[in-house]
C-alpha cells in the first residue's frame, strides 16, 4: 500500500455518535466497544500521519431544522432527525478529539446523506491528489460506510475497509455487512493489517532513498 495514493477517510466519527451523551451513542455503543472502534481509528489515523498519506474526514451536519433535505424524511435520516442529531454549531456534530483533524487532513463540506461522494467534492479531491486506494472507516458499518464503498467501487478506486475501526446500531447488522457486503465492493482487512502495509511500503522508500 503506497502512502503516496492512498488516502484514509474516516466517516462520521462525531460526538453524537462516539462519546457518552451523545444522541445516537447508545445505538452503537455495544458494537463499539466489541470492535474498539474508536481505538482503532485513532491507531489507523496516526500511522497513515506516520507514513504522509491523506486523511480526509467525512462529517455530516445540518442546519437547524434540517432545511437541507426532504420535510417529510424517513428511513436513516428521520432517524437523524427525529434525534436531533449532528446539528451544525453543537457539540454532537463535533469530530471526537480522539480523531480530531490535524495538520494537513482535510475535512468535506457538505455531506447530506449516506454517500460521502454525493453531495461532497470527496471524487475532486482524490483525483487532483492521484489517490488510487481509499481505506475507510466510520459510522455505521451497512449505512455511510458501505455506500461510500460501493461508489468508490464503481468509481474505479481500490477500496479496503477497516473492519474493526467501524460501528453499526447492532452486532448482527455490523457482522452481516461485513460478512455478506464489505467483500462485493472492498478488501476488508483489520486496522492491524492497514498499518502494517502503511509501515512496509514505508520502509520500502526509506531503504531505496539509502536511509
Amino acid at each position: 500500500m503506497d502512502p503516496r495514493t492512498t488516502a484514509l477517510v474516516l466517516i462520521e466519527f462525531q460526538n453524537d455518535f462516539t462519546s457518552e451523551g451523545g444522541t445516537l451513542h447508545g445505538a452503537v455503543s455495544e458494537v463499539m466497544e466489541a470492535t474498539g472502534t474508536l481505538a482503532n481509528a485513532k491507531t489507523a489515523l496516526e500511522a497513515a500521519h506516520a507514513a504522509g498519506a491523506t486523511v480526509i474526514h467525512s462529517p455530516i451536519s445540518f442546519q437547524p431544522g434540517y432545511y437541507e433535505i426532504s420535510s417529510h424524511p424517513y428511513g436513516i435520516l428521520k432517524g437523524v432527525v427525529d434525534s436531533t442529531s449532528f446539528v451544525k454549531g453543537t457539540w454532537g456534530c463535533e469530530i471526537v478529539g480522539d480523531v480530531a483533524p490535524s495538520g494537513e487532513d482535510i475535512v468535506l463540506e457538505g455531506k447530506r446523506g449516506l454517500d460521502a461522494f454525493a453531495s461532497t467534492n470527496l471524487d475532486f479531491i482524490l483525483r487532483s491528489k492521484g489517490i488510487a486506494t481509499i481505506v475507510l472507516a466510520g459510522f455505521l458499518t451497512n449505512c455511510c460506510v458501505e455506500s461510500t464503498m460501493r461508489s468508490a467501487y464503481e468509481k474505479g478506486f481500490e477500496v479496503y475497509t477497516l473492519t474493526d475501526a467501524v460501528g453499526a446500531t447492532s452486532l448482527e447488522e455490523h457482522a452481516n455487512a461485513i460478512r455478506f457486503d464489505y467483500p462485493m465492493f472492498s478488501k476488508p482487512i483489520t486496522t492491524a493489517e492497514f498499518t502494517a502495509a502503511l509501515a512496509g511500503e514505508l520502509a520500502s522508500a526509506d531503504t531505496s532513498r539509502g536511509y
